[in-house]
């Protein structure tokens, strides 16, 4: 632990109903019947008593209508029900360029976008436009990536990123080639929000890949390395990117509009509090 002493809230803004079929990866080779799964979709918020973080901004409503999800809370409600001043310039950690974790960061003008160099150069390469991989993104948020470029408010990093004392930006490919997670300090032990290095815990626990995958080796080496630093005890607390179950892990959020939308981990110091 570092001192810093942050809260992190996971929002769950979406959901889809789906076959596992279409969630793992060749799923017949299991041997397991077929059956219904369901998929939520979240961002997360990082804070202390100096900073907010953005951990990604959700599906746009464009983008999710066009896929035919169902949006729980608009991810702008939500921002404005955690007291998120967006204008003012929150960093925003983009965890990987997909539909669902970037499609509000218009939401954000001025603030400064941190993304691995990886993911970046991506899908702004000779690559993205190819039909397995270009499904996942849309194109005017890609370009919302390359004017925050041009502004000079994008940040990229190579592995990892201390990102500020007790948060830092992993990236672990497979999903996407700058597939990051982030390691967060709180005072309930580390917090790894996986992102989609891991949607769901029955994906990480028996290794199966998710169905969109980049690199399949990086993917299986990326749940080897969580489960590493779970063992290890650098990691108290997993965050899935997609697991219905996530919510109910962590303390629920039971006031205001957030109510059934989201969970916290750990406690922020507030103003002219020591952190413990």
């Amino acid at each position: 632990m570092t001192g810093a002493r942050y809260q992190v809230t996971i929002v769950r803004y979406g959901t889809r109903q789906t076959v596992r079929s279409d969630v793992y990866l060749n799923y017949h080779l299991y041997g397991e019947p077929d059956g219904p799964i369901r998929m939520d979709y979240y961002f997360w918020l990082i804070r202390d008593r100096d900073r907010t973080i953005v951990v990604d901004t959700g599906f746009s409503a464009a983008g999710g209508a066009r896929r035919r999800r169902t949006t729980t809370i608009e991810p702008a409600t939500a921002f404005a029900a955690l007291g998120v001043e967006t204008a003012a310039g929150p960093p925003v950690v983009v965890t990987h360029a997909h539909y669902d974790h970037i499609g509000n960061l218009d939401l954000f003008p001025a603030s400064p976008v941190l993304i691995a160099a990886a993911e970046y150069e991506f899908w702004t390469g000779p690559y993205a436009d190819r039909t397995l991989l270009h499904h996942s993104v849309e194109d005017a948020e890609i370009d919302l990536l390359r004017q925050a470029d041009r502004e000079g408010r994008l940040r990229t990093f190579g592995d990892e990123l201390v990102l500020a004392p007790g948060v830092r930006l992993i990236r672990v490919g497979g999903h996407t080639p700058g597939q990051t997670v982030v390691t967060v300090d709180t005072d309930a032990g580390v917090v790894l929000l996986a992102s989609d290095a891991v949607h769901y815990y029955e994906e990480y626990e028996r290794s199966m890949p998710f169905t969109q995958v980049a690199n399949l080796v990086d993917m299986y080496a990326g749940f080897e390395r969580i489960r590493a630093m779970v063992g290890t005890g650098a990691v108290d607390h997993l965050v899935t990117g997609h697991d219905p179950d996530t919510l109910a892990r962590f303390t629920p959020v039971t006031e205001g509009e957030l109510t059934g939308h989201a969970a916290t981990i750990g406690h922020a110091a507030t103003i002219g509090e020591e952190p413990r």
